[in-house]
């Protein structure tokens, strides 16, 4: 693959996540699929690049607002559009970085290289860095700098805290009954809705990067740790993190993270309302595609709170199962659930069943989550892909 500027992949400075393009040769070959998703590198104009296999070029041009423009080259020279949007509707599985979290990265990786135990100047600097990002989490969720404990994600710390659990709850058993600790995972609403642990009233509070448009590592929110809040090393080693999570920091993500952080202080709102209206909107769609007597919202409860960005739905039908109608959706990237459950097959969710969902309903499911840069657009181009996908199979079944 040959670039005309120094990036080195087409994928590594594109933008737009949600929007994902397959360019299909009119030589005979087939490229893969180019994704035009955030996070994508700031340019003041576009971005050309070229690839070439034989005689066939594809060239591509990246526009300011991350938007694809996809265009084969065929071999006499004409030019030939064949696009396919791809459209992720998946942000609760995972999120790309935003591009201020890149640039955030990028620039400590060359500038913050250090050990930030050292003093000389790349130390430090990695070490400012740190104690800035640990001051944005602390702002984001209510907290104070030194509650916050970096780590490699949110099962690292909810594991050891569990595992501490148990001895306590021995101590309590032996030695009377102290204060109940609270301990909430707040991966999911972080970036999605005001989180603060003060007025959770909890002693414990995860934090998950690559929910919040961050990079995959994570922190713990520990209400004064060690001294108000018990809590015990994680690992063995040295002495960073006030000794509960040793080993030398990983500053270029913790950068990320806290940059995260600040777009989630400063723009919460304004995220919490878009996602909402797109949402929303993609429920009066679905409702009036399928109708109400074939469509059953599965997280919708009277006085019940909402994440401003899910709709979790069935259509009512046999062989409809929410795997089937995923794989043959030709746009929609979505999910029936959970990845961190996507092993159970086509069992529905045990969370769906246990909210009084019938099992035949809830083996339907599918859950759809919009992001930041969502569109109303984009719920157009799904729920038309939704409905050929479940006409292709009720035809299927008849056949």
């Amino acid at each position: 693959m040959t670039g005309v500027n120094s990036a080195s992949s087409p994928t590594c400075a594109s933008g737009g996540w949600g929007r994902e393009r397959v360019i299909t040769a009119s030589c005979g070959s087939f490229y893969p699929p180019l994704r035009s998703a955030r996070p994508r590198l700031p340019s003041a104009g576009g971005a050309d690049f070229c690839r070439m296999d034989g005689d066939q070029v594809e060239k591509m041009l990246l526009t300011k607002d991350g938007r694809k423009i996809a265009v084969d080259k065929e071999c006499d020279g004409e030019e030939n559009k064949s696009v396919e949007s791809k459209v992720y509707m998946d942000y609760n599985a995972t999120t790309p970085m935003a591009p201020e979290v890149i640039q955030t990265v990028t620039e400590a990786m060359h500038e913050a290289w250090g050990n930030p135990s050292s003093s000389y100047t790349a130390g430090r600097k990695a070490k400012e860095i740190i104690n800035k990002a640990r001051e944005s989490l602390a702002r984001m969720v209510g907290g104070r700098p030194q509650d916050i404990i970096f780590t490699s994600g949110g099962t690292e710390p909810i594991s050891e805290l569990s595992q501490r659990i148990q001895i306590l709850n021995q101590n309590r058993m032996a030695l009377g009954l102290p204060r109940i600790l609270m301990h909430t995972d707040a991966a999911q609403m972080i970036g999605k809705g005001r989180v603060d642990g003060q007025d959770l009233g909890v002693d414990y509070l995860t934090i998950v990067g690559h929910k919040f448009y961050a990079p995959r590592i994570g922190a713990l929110y520990v209400r004064g740790p060690g001294v108000t809040t018990p809590l015990h090393p994680m690992l063995f080693g040295g002495g960073q993190e006030q000794n509960f999570r040793p080993g030398t920091e990983n500053t270029p993500m913790i950068a990320g993270l806290g940059k995260a952080a600040e777009l989630v202080d400063k723009n919460s709102e304004d995220y919490e309302a878009h996602m909402k209206e797109v949402r929303d909107y993609l429920e009066e769609r679905l409702e009036a595609s399928f109708g109400k007597q074939r469509l059953h919202f599965n997280n919708q409860f009277p006085g019940a709170k909402r994440l401003c960005n899910t709709c979790n739905f069935s259509v009512w039908g046999p062989g409809l199962q929410g795997r089937m109608v995923l794989s043959h959706c030709k746009t929609l990237l979505a999910s029936v659930g959970a990845a961190c459950h996507s092993e159970k097959g086509d069992q529905p969710s045990s969370i769906l069943l246990s909210c009084g969902i019938p099992y035949e309903v809830a083996q339907n499911a599918l859950r759809l989550s919009v992001g930041r840069d969502t569109t109303k657009e984009d719920v157009d181009v799904i729920v038309e892909d939704l409905k050929q996908s479940v006409a292709q199979l009720e035809q299927n079944r008849v056949t």
